[in-house]
């Protein structure tokens, strides 16, 4: 067949006029879609199986379809196709090399769908995988901290708030508490994944089909769990994709936040952690520098897919149905969003556990900033003490041990009853860090003994 029947409009029968060479580059989308080829492939046979079964395409039509798809798959895979922007999409570069190919079969593949409900179901599929991914990328990292929790469940350092000293904590309940939160970063992906498990085929370009399609046969076939219930939302909204990326975005968030410990940790002020010299850089000016790039780059990255959920929020805010151009908009910022989250989550996994705890560095710091104050006020509430006047005895304690440099436990007894007769020689087993620490043996506390409770109910989680 001719190349220039090839790149023929598959809409061109109403148009007198050739489209506009700028507006042909600037609104063809096959440059970024041509990455949903494998699903649009995929789609497209279950399609045609579908159209078989229902009596629309006879048994060799179907064969030398699926044939012909199959083959178009394996010249894409090894870089042997040639995407044309005048086919505007993957859609129908992918249709047009498959009419070349087998003929008049070709054509009929087209027959009960639209473009409309092929992008979207495109769509579902890929993201759908990719949900996968990401998830296994969630518990390969949500695994590297248990193993470092369960190695440092006694490792102490002090707890912040306000980024100040506030009480001492063990390094492997903080590494829990990142747990955590990538343990709901993780439902949260799979109950969208529910949503996005919805097959949007056969909806056409916005009102169904006049042909007796099976719906049902052709979403088991794809294995999504049912077919759209409104053909008009099924091409029209992105609702799916926002969703995901608002997961993303909270994932993004997550490891933003834990970047910004990690940057902090490496400092000279600090002086916690030293990260590997595989995920560092250094100055082209200042020999001595180390430079915590990954965990900034990541921080960075997530800039990126906060503004993903913006651009899809604003692209579907003032839409009519059904479908518009619009639309086509929803790829980049996903792809991006994917792309971003993926590498994101790797490389942190890769890093974690190369990276060196320096526990005498935390205990130092743990001991500065009077970071068991507050054991002290709960030890004179357990004498009887109202926890209001507790709180006022253990301040002043405190200013006294400002002017006199002196933490609270490396105060002598008589220092301390000046501020309270209830103190009594028992005080410094609170007064103590280790001693502060396995104090919070209760569920969610950072004693050592529900740290590793915790670690066992997680790993059976996982």
């Amino acid at each position: 067949m001719k190349q220039d029947n090839i790149t023929s409009k598959p809409w061109s029968g109403r148009f007198t006029e050739a489209t506009d060479s700028f507006v042909e580059t600037f609104s063809a989308s096959v440059n970024f879609d041509k990455r949903l080829y494998r699903y649009d492939i995929e789609a497209s046979i279950a399609h045609a199986r579908m159209l078989a079964k229902v009596g629309l395409l006879d048994k060799s039509e179907f064969q030398s379809i699926e044939k012909g798809l199959l083959d178009i798959k394996n010249d894409i895979e090894h870089h042997d196709f040639a995407w044309l922007i005048e086919l505007e999409d993957v859609h129908m570069n992918i249709e047009a090399r498959l009419t070349e190919r087998i003929g008049i079969a070709g054509k009929k593949l087209h027959t009960g769908r639209s473009r409309n409900d092929q992008v979207a179901t495109d769509l579902r599929l890929y993201l759908r995988e990719e949900i996968d991914h990401i998830c296994t990328a969630l518990r390969r990292l949500q695994l590297t901290l248990l193993d470092i929790a369960e190695r440092e469940a006694e490792t102490i350092l002090p707890g912040f708030t306000h980024l100040q000293v506030a009480q001492p904590v063990t390094f492997g309940h903080h590494m829990l508490a990142w747990h955590e939160m990538l343990k709901r970063d993780f439902e949260r992906l799979g109950d969208c994944r529910r949503r996005v498990n919805i097959m949007p085929l056969g909806a056409a370009a916005l009102a169904g089909t006049s042909y007796p399609i099976d719906r049902a046969y052709t979403a088991e076939l794809l294995g999504f769990d049912r077919a759209t219930e409104n053909s008009l939302d099924a091409v029209s909204d992105r609702d799916f994709v926002i969703e995901f990326i608002s997961s993303a975005a909270l994932i993004m968030t997550h490891l933003s936040r834990f970047s910004e410990e990690l940057i902090l940790w490496s400092s000279a002020q600090f002086n916690f952690i030293e990260l590997s010299d595989r995920f560092c850089t250094g100055s082209s000016i200042m020999p001595q520098k180390k430079n915590p790039d990954i965990p900034e780059l990541v921080r960075g990255k997530t800039g990126r897919v906060n503004g993903n959920l913006i651009a899809l929020l604003t692209v579907m805010k003032a839409q009519p149905l059904a479908y518009n151009k619009d639309n086509q908009e929803d790829k980049e910022p996903l792809f991006d969003t994917v792309d971003t989250v993926k590498g994101s989550l790797q490389v942190f996994a890769n890093m974690m556990p190369t990276m060196k705890i320096k526990k005498t560095h935390m205990l130092v710091a743990a001991h500065q900033g009077f970071s068991t104050a507050t054991d002290l006020a709960d030890y004179l509430v357990r004498h009887g003490v109202a926890f209001r006047d507790a709180h006022e005895i253990v301040g002043k304690a405190v200013c006294y041990g400002l002017e006199n440099e002196k933490d609270l436990a490396d105060m002598s007894l008589e220092e301390l009853q000046q501020f309270s007769s209830e103190i009594g020689t028992d005080v410094f087993d609170v007064l103590t860090l280790s001693g502060s620490v396995a104090a919070r043996d209760h569920l969610g506390g950072t004693a050592p003994r529900q740290v590793r409770a915790a670690i066992l109910r997680a790993r059976k989680n996982l």
